[in-house]
């Protein structure tokens, strides 16, 4: 693309628009630029919501793809691609699952975690490539993360995915009119201009971030992973979590600190078999074998038991 073809591309984005309520910001107070920042935020939840029709969608795409094998794949540059792989990473000791089953992928490799590397966005040949990398199937979903719709890594990345049969969402923060790329699900939150031009790391970054919280939290619920509201299949792997753990079965299976202790050693720190175990007093194997008939759901569980 040429550059006055970017230019023009650019100048039409509502993320590159200038935000007629901050024209001022430069000469305000300190107290008049935090609250002004806070009152653009406030946009950002009610943008999410009004797409929230296409978030259950993708959320319907993500949990069927795990329940058959699949891997849910973020790709993004720069704060999109960071957001992404900070929701990827955070699944294994949240929900207890394998590395690879969410993963998040940036333009310009892991050292754009930590320092920019923005000319990295516009090789779509290497978003081709990248993807190509992770051995992408026809069993996995490929959320694409551009704030502007117009990422060139991260189209290739979607075009290559399409044609490979994984399925697609494409999460945007302009209106989907304007979108080129035929995904199965769109997701268009607007939160509307930045409050400085183009820095999508901060209102279209905070509606990626909520989007996302959303399509892994609400899959993992999905496959079992929660218990009422407790993360029941949660990694003890340090103090803090393992303290977690054991409160966790305190509370629903009410029972004390130190059976709480017991039940979690004798499940070998295995969270989910442990509460079971707590419940109902079946030993590890039959828990397991419990909850392997009943999809990992504790109270499809219970309800076995009771029938």
């Amino acid at each position: 693309m040429k550059k006055d073809e970017i230019f023009n591309e650019l100048k039409t984005l509502i993320t590159e628009s200038r935000n007629p309520d901050t024209t001022e910001i430069d000469i305000m107070s300190t107290e008049e630029i935090v609250y002004l920042i806070n009152r653009e935020d406030h946009k950002v939840a009610p943008a999410v919501a009004q797409e929230i029709p296409y978030i259950i969608q993708a959320v319907e795409l993500i949990s069927n793809a795990f329940r058959n094998g699949g891997r849910l794949i973020y790709i993004g540059a720069g704060t999109s691609g960071r957001l992404g792989i900070l929701d990827a990473v955070e699944c294994p000791p949240t929900f207890g699952t394998d590395p690879e089953m969410v993963q998040g992928i940036i333009a310009g490799g892991s050292i754009s975690l930590i320092q920019a590397q923005e000319g990295s966005e516009d090789d779509q040949q290497k978003g081709i490539i990248d993807i190509r990398e992770i051995k992408i199937n026809d069993k996995d979903v490929v959320c694409g993360i551009a704030a502007s719709q117009r990422t060139p890594y991260v189209l290739g990345a979607l075009i290559e995915s399409k044609k490979i049969g994984a399925k697609t969402i494409f999460l945007i923060c302009n209106p989907r009119s304007e979108v080129k790329f035929n995904a199965d699900v769109l997701i268009c939150p607007v939160p509307g201009p930045e409050i400085i031009m183009g820095s999508t790391r901060m209102k279209a970054g905070s509606a990626q971030k909520m989007v996302l919280n959303i399509l892994t939290t609400a899959s993992m619920i999905k496959l079992g992973k929660v218990y009422e509201n407790l993360m029941i299949d949660l990694q003890p792997n340090s103090k803090k979590l393992i303290e977690r753990s054991k409160r966790i079965i305190m509370i629903v299976a009410e029972v004390s600190y130190e059976e709480a202790n017991n039940f979690l050693r004798q499940a070998n720190g295995q969270l989910k078999p442990a509460i079971l175990m707590a419940m109902t007093k079946l030993d590890l194997t039959s828990a397991k074998d419990l909850l392997d008939r009943n999809g990992g759901f504790i109270k499809k569980a219970l309800n076995e038991l009771r029938t």
